[in-house]
């Protein structure tokens, strides 16, 4: 879904806001009403408020606040419900980040949900005949699974957090899966473009989405009976259902006796599987607090970076989606993700003491490569550290994933963003749900120039993600902005921005997140097709950008508070919507 053209900030900022008092309540009818909107507007409420990737999402997680659950519980319920009305971005077989803020402490807390490589994986695990494989042949089958990591997570929250029964969670989800679900344009539109090699491969795949030989279609009512089962027995029994017994059974001889790539995961890898809570990643940006999650994720350093990167040149002077502004976000952009390649992997695996990338004084070393008037290409990592004795990896992360954030009666919140990595994961389906492919984030080739790649495959060990979910709070410890996006390695991007949005240009953030968007991945710059920001492409050429004009398919979701009032946004090229009361 594209964006209606933006015009310069002051004129998008004055349209959208005299559109906002017509549309903020079109968002909170219900869910087959509220899909396919072109343009979307914020969305205001005082109570509470959910802000998801599908409607049907959105609405189970608001059902769960209305009988007083917490906004735990609330992202147990959107989770459930994500896997049966959203299964190619996220879902049961996948991993996730989870922010918490518990407002009466004042405190946030993170839960690390990411996936862990099987015991029995090897640092060849890429590799044929010594070189790395393409990374589309690894993607598809159980070679590329993971231990799913999403629901012990959850679990782990809500044992500290939650407010209402573990059971009382799933009710919408296991009623939908039994009844059936709207699907979606989204959810068509992938499934008749095949833009998963495998999906149509494997049996109980194939009957699922493509029935009769045909890909789904848009309106088609669909019932999820294994999924039903699935969600009856963790609702019943636990989470320990899904990680010890039949389910866990189920997806390790799914995963190791896939058609096509072999895995190895274990019913065992998956009953020592164990969510971890980490401490935040936080730091100042102008007189804000910015807090993201630590490694394996890269988003709470890289997000950090990027900010902190600019604010030497108070990119804020500077018209919003002008030349200017996007040379100077690219050339930050292009600083940090260097910084990625070369240092982000599972903490514990990981000798690199984080926090030195975020010095201050390393920053301001690194802002100075910056020049006004010239693209720097692509740039080396910088030396935060004495000495280092690893190389740089690569990883091909895909923009299919999902985010999530809710603010609670309380005003607990969480901004948690889930995924299954490509579109459909490694499309081997088992028990309802889509097991993932996030194997495929780790570096194929374990060693560079004789150096170890940190972010190589280990045992155990937890790829590096790029899944962002951010909280910001303002000078008086107050949250401000709870926030996150799906979009691959791009993530870093499209949360930075949205939060300069905000912060520099004094946008909601509705508006924020309907700004043209801009990466630059220390590759190219990419403009955002079909808005006026790809008219800069001639003007950043000139400047010496390698630049492409192409899709970029953010799905940012998120809450602002302003004066005790909520205010969410939803990215308008996907189909997510706030709801509220």
């Amino acid at each position: 879904m594209r964006l209606i053209k933006p015009t310069f900030v002051f004129c998008l900022a004055v349209l959208l806001s005299l559109s906002s008092q017509g549309e903020q309540k079109r968002e909170d009818r219900e869910p087959e009403a509220a899909t396919g909107l072109q343009q979307k507007s914020a969305f205001h409420s005082k109570e509470f408020m959910v802000v998801a990737a599908n409607p049907y999402a959105s609405w189970a997680g608001k059902n769960v606040l209305v009988k007083g659950g917490s906004a735990i519980d609330a992202a147990i319920a959107v989770q459930a419900m994500l896997t049966l009305v959203e299964p190619q971005s996220s879902g049961l077989g996948g991993g996730g980040f989870i922010l918490y803020w518990d407002n009466k402490a004042k405190k946030l807390h993170t839960f690390d949900g990411r996936e862990t490589a099987p015991s029995k994986a090897k640092i060849d695990l890429f590799l044929e005949n010594g070189k790395p494989i393409k990374w589309i042949d690894a993607v598809v089958g159980g070679r590329s699974v993971g231990v799913p990591g999403v629901l012990k997570a959850l679990d782990m929250a809500h044992k500290e957090f939650g407010n209402l029964a573990w059971s009382e969670l799933f009710v919408d989800s296991i009623a939908l899966s039994k009844n059936g679900f709207t699907v979606s344009n989204r959810l068509a539109s992938l499934l008749e473009l095949k833009i998963h090699p495998g999906l149509n491969q494997f049996r109980t795949s194939s009957v699922y989405f493509y029935p009769s030989g045909k890909a789904l279609t848009e309106g088609t009512v669909k019932k999820n009976s294994a999924l039903a089962k699935t969600l009856t027995t963790i609702a019943q029994n636990g989470a320990d259902s899904f990680y010890k017994g039949k389910i866990a059974e189920d997806i390790a001889r799914a995963a190791q006796f896939s058609i096509i790539n072999p895995g190895l995961i274990t019913s065992q890898d998956i009953a020592e599987y164990k969510a971890v809570k980490r401490s935040p990643v936080c730091g100042s940006y102008r007189s804000y607090q910015v807090c993201g999650m630590a490694p394996p994720s890269s988003g709470g350093i890289n997000v950090l970076q990027i900010l902190r990167t600019l604010e030497p040149y108070n990119i804020g002077q500077y018209p919003i989606s002008s030349a200017a502004a996007v040379h100077l976000f690219t050339q930050a952009s292009r600083l940090a993700y260097a910084d990625r390649e070369m240092y982000i992997a599972d903490s514990d695996f990981s000798p690199v003491p984080f926090s030195a990338l975020l010095s201050k004084r390393y920053l301001l070393e690194r802002s100075k490569k910056i020049s006004l008037d010239k693209d720097m290409g692509n740039i080396l990592a910088g030396k935060p550290f004495p000495t280092t004795n690893f190389s740089k990896g690569k990883t091909h992360e895909q923009p299919n994933t999902s985010h999530f954030s809710i603010v609670d009666k309380e005003g607990n919140a969480v901004s948690m963003t889930t995924s299954i990595e490509f579109a459909f994961g490694s499309g081997v389906m088992v028990d309802g749900f889509l097991l993932n492919n996030q194997l495929t984030d780790f570096s194929f080739n374990p060693y560079k120039y004789n150096k170890a790649v940190l972010n190589r495959v280990e045992p155990k060990k937890r790829p590096r993600s790029a899944m962002s979910p951010t909280m910001v709070f303002d000078g008086e410890g107050q949250l401000t902005l709870v926030l996150g996006s799906p979009g691959g390695s791009r993530i870093v991007s499209y949360v930075a921005q949205t939060i300069m949005g905000v912060v520099d240009w004094g946008l909601d953030i509705q508006q924020a997140i309907n700004l043209p968007k801009v990466t630059n991945r220390n590759d190219y710059t990419a403009l955002e097709k079909g808005t006026l920001i790809e008219e800069l492409k001639p003007i950043l050429e000139k400047m010496g950008h390698k630049v492409q004009v192409r899709e970029l398919n953010s799905g940012l979701h998120g809450i602002q508070l302003v004066d005790g009032v909520l205010i969410g946004g939803a990215d308008p090229r996907r189909e997510g919507v706030a709801v509220g009361y």
